[in-house]
């Protein structure tokens, strides 16, 4: 294990979390709000930490797979730990849990809040909090340490380490240039949401932070109501976007290499669409009764499974009243999430299709023993790793799952509010149902049941296998 790497690598994220809180500390100067000073001096801990860590470059800048799990998860860990701090120095909120929670949720773009009311935070801590979706939503990581030279396949093993998915692939020669593309790309759509919501009226504070847990497909909002207070054209191009933010990152790229044909001949966009069509429009049905119009219905049926699916959270609508076939198509878009290689979280549209194909396969060779059936994907053949790693990931989402719910329920609550809080947090949604929905918030769950959610957050984040290396004790062992 090259520890020198680590801490070096380690100094740079607490020198660019310093930097990530300028934009606050900017806001609360523009608003005229003291707890801007919160900012100043978590900047300074933060390079006071950093700086010494970066001033000497280590001699062995060799970087493997084993290092790179290691720094993804401790990475992530530090990000959360300094940028819990404002909320402590500004005194919104006094237990360091709550604070640490609230800002693992939004650094690994979930969206649970351990806050009643956003609308009585400052603005600074506000903006804040939903930039820290726009933050974790591409992986700082990959961006930070694409700039930095290390050798050992060091950028190719990080941005697998930190991007979510089946599996990374580079898509040109060096992987700097494929990250500094991906960051444009994530910058111009973010972009073109502002401009879009601005034009449609919405105050540019609200539109900036909409559009960073948007961008992050994490559900921080500025509003008590969520989306619910803006208009129906508002709501309805968050909506659109966030199903653009689900989409993997892949196609995009491929789009700006005038590649087109190939950006949208995958069988995930595909499925990915399909299950949010198939979805709204059995939405739409069941809660037809509930609504003025079919319009209205399609509108809050469209939304929502958008913001579910993408594991964005937003809400137009107390869905936890909806009738119970809806919820359930809820519950089950929420274990299903985005594409691999978005911005979104879950279980990932691409595996659950390998998986499928996979059990078609075990029947056919049931009824055909001695016949040679290949698993394809995209035309191309999915190879046996790749689905051995799929299985052993399903295995691991769903002990670890489990093992959530089980510890959580110590507290007691209803089986709904414990299930789905693990859902909510694990796949990195946002709201649940019953004591965890659309209205309420995480603020009552006890301080050991909030660091079983944090770490179903992180895990959930960073696909499971960084945070189990990291607490795997052969990990730290000198071979």
């Amino acid at each position: 294990m090259n520890y020198s790497i680590i801490r070096y690598i380690l100094g740079w994220i607490c020198n660019f979390e310093a930097a990530f809180m300028l934009l606050p500390l900017i806001t609360s100067i523009v608003r005229h709000e003291p707890e801007g000073w919160s900012f100043v001096i978590t900047m300074g801990i933060c390079l006071l930490i950093g700086m010494p860590l970066t001033f000497r470059k280590p001699k062995n800048m060799v970087y493997y797979t084993a290092e790179s799990m290691v720094t993804v998860s401790l990475s992530w860990i530090v990000l959360s730990v300094l940028g819990a701090l404002p909320f402590l120095f500004a005194g919104v909120l006094t237990n360091p849990f709550d604070a640490v929670f609230e800002t693992v949720s939004g650094f690994t773009t979930t969206g649970a809040s351990i806050f009643s009311s956003v609308e009585d935070l400052p603005h600074c801590i506000n903006v804040w909090r939903c930039f820290t979706h726009w933050v974790g939503g591409m992986g700082v990581l990959v961006f930070i340490l694409s700039l930095l030279p290390l050798t050992g396949g060091a950028h190719m093993n990080l941005m697998r380490a930190e991007s979510p998915g089946p599996s990374v692939e580079r898509m040109l020669p060096k992987v700097r240039t494929t990250a500094a593309i991906l960051y444009k790309i994530y910058i111009a759509i973010t972009a073109a949401m502002m401009v879009l919501l601005t034009l449609e009226g919405m105050p540019f504070y609200d539109t900036m932070c909409i559009s960073f847990g948007t961008a992050g497909t994490g559900g921080f909002g500025v509003l008590n109501a969520s989306c619910g207070a803006y208009t129906p054209l508002q709501q309805m191009t968050i909506a659109v976007f966030m199903i653009l933010f689900g989409v993997n990152f892949n196609a995009y790229f491929l789009i700006v290499m005038k590649n087109i044909r190939g950006a949208w001949s995958s069988e995930e966009p595909r499925a990915y669409l399909t299950i949010i069509a198939v979805s709204v429009g059995i939405i739409t049905l069941n809660i037809l009764h509930l609504c003025q119009n079919a319009g209205e219905a399609f509108r809050k049926a469209f939304f929502q499974v958008a913001a579910i699916i993408t594991t964005t959270g937003f809400s137009t609508a107390d869905f936890d009243l909806w009738p119970p076939l809806s919820k359930t198509i809820l519950v089950i878009l929420m274990l299903c999430g985005a594409c691999a290689g978005s911005t979104g979280g879950g279980f990932k549209v691409s595996r659950l299709v390998i998986l499928f194909k996979s059990m078609h396969k075990e029947i056919l060779l049931f009824l055909h023993p001695n016949m040679v059936h290949k698993i394809k994907m995209d035309g191309k053949t999915v190879e046996h790793d790749t689905v051995r790693s799929i299985n052993v990931f399903m295995i691991a989402y769903v002990l670890i799952f489990v093992i959530s719910v089980l510890l959580v329920s110590l507290d007691e609550w209803d089986l709904v509010t414990n299930f789905t809080a693990v859902a909510a947090t694990f796949n990195n949604i946002g709201p649940g149902l019953s004591m965890v929905g659309p209205t309420c918030n995480f603020a009552f769950f006890s301080n050991f049941s909030k660091v079983i959610l944090i770490l179903d957050m992180l895990a959930g984040r960073l696909e499971i296998f960084p945070m189990l290396v990291l607490f795997y004790p052969g990990t730290w062992r000198k071979h």
